[in-house]
C-alpha cells in the first residue's frame, strides 16, 4: 500500500495575528474552557484532503498552482461554539466572495480527484479551543481583526508524542491588484 500524508489547504494567519488572538483568548476564556489550540496551528481551512499519496498530492498541486484567483480582505469577527464536535471557534460574519470562490474550486478540485468533501455547507472558520465545555461562554461581541489573504498553502497534518502540528509543504499566491 502507498504511503500517504494526511493534507489540507488552508490560510494561514499572520504571526502577528497569531499572537494578537492567543492574547485576546487568554484574557475572554478561562483556562478550564477546553484545550487551546497552539498559536502555530491557527489557521482556515479551505479543503480538507483526507490521507493522500504523493502522486495525488502533486496533482492537486499542479491544479492549485492553475487557481486564478484574487487576494481579498478577511475579517474576523463572529464565534460560536459546536456543541457536538465541542469547538469553539473564530469566524467571519460575512465572508469575503473571494474566500468563498477559493474554498470551492478547492474542494471541487479535490471532490474531482477522489478527496471525500463533507456535504456540510462550507463554515470559513479557525479553531480556537478543542474539548470545550458545552457551558463554555463565548465573548461579547465587539472583537474584530482584518488581514489581507495574498496566498493559501497546502498543509500536512502530523500527529506525534501526543500533539499535532501542522506543517506548510507549499505556498500559492493569489493574484494581486494592480495599482
Amino acid at each position: 500500500m502507498p504511503e500517504t500524508k494526511r493534507l489540507f489547504f488552508a490560510i494561514a494567519l499572520p504571526a502577528p495575528l497569531q499572537q494578537e488572538i492567543i492574547d485576546w483568548r487568554a484574557t475572554h476564556f478561562p483556562e478550564t474552557t477546553g484545550r487551546p489550540v497552539a498559536a502555530a496551528n491557527l489557521h482556515l481551512t479551505l479543503a480538507f484532503l483526507g490521507d493522500v499519496t504523493s502522486e495525488k498530492q502533486q496533482v492537486l498541486m499542479q491544479l492549485a498552482r492553475r487557481i486564478r484567483q484574487g487576494a481579498f480582505a478577511l475579517t474576523l469577527d463572529d464565534a460560536g461554539l459546536w456543541v457536538r464536535s465541542q469547538v469553539i471557534w473564530l469566524g467571519t460574519r460575512s465572508p469575503a466572495r473571494g474566500l468563498l470562490s477559493l474554498a470551492d474550486m478547492l474542494r471541487a478540485q479535490a471532490a474531482r480527484n477522489g478527496c471525500y468533501q463533507s456535504p456540510q455547507p462550507f463554515h470559513p472558520h479557525i479553531t480556537l479551543w478543542r474539548n470545550a465545555a458545552r457551558d463554555a461562554r463565548l465573548p461579547a461581541p465587539g472583537f474584530r481583526w482584518s488581514f489581507t489573504v495574498s496566498s493559501f498553502a497546502l498543509y500536512e497534518s502530523q500527529f506525534a508524542r501526543g500533539r499535532t502540528r501542522y506543517t506548510p509543504l507549499a505556498e500559492f499566491p493569489l493574484e494581486q491588484p494592480e495599482s
